[in-house]
């Protein structure tokens, strides 16, 4: 497997989609990239010469990839908890952010249903 910013990237696959498997790099991102360095976005990983993976690499320098960026979100996310604002107590509480109902729906931020017994008479 070739490593790349960290990650290692599958041999078997086209270097266009092998890209994606980087955190932060999407298949656009990949386009962008292979068009900059010149390299053939057809081309196997396994068939890639040691100079165009070391094209590849001086190209992901120039973005935020990998652990940087999860870095970077995490302290986005604690910066609006620890200012407390809407978004960040939502956050905290584990409810939907931007603005959605949670008299129904939103059972994915929520969790599974907790039954409350009804009333008895």
């Amino acid at each position: 497997m070739a490593r790349i910013a960290g990650v290692d990237i599958p041999r078997d696959k086209r270097i266009e989609v092998s890209l994606t498997y980087i955190y932060g790099v999407g298949l656009t991102r990949s386009q962008a990239i292979l068009a900059k360095t010149g390299v053939n976005p057809d081309i196997r990983v396994k068939d890639l010469e040691d100079g165009d993976l070391q094209k590849l690499r001086g190209a992901l320098e120039n973005y935020t990839v990998e652990g940087d960026l999860r870095r970077q979100e995490g302290m986005a996310l604690k910066r609006l908890q620890d200012i407390g604002c809407l978004r960040g107590r939502r956050h905290r509480m584990s409810l939907p952010v931007r603005g959605q109902r949670t008299r129904t729906n939103a059972r994915t931020r929520r969790g599974a249903r907790k039954t409350v017994a009804g009333k008895k008479k």
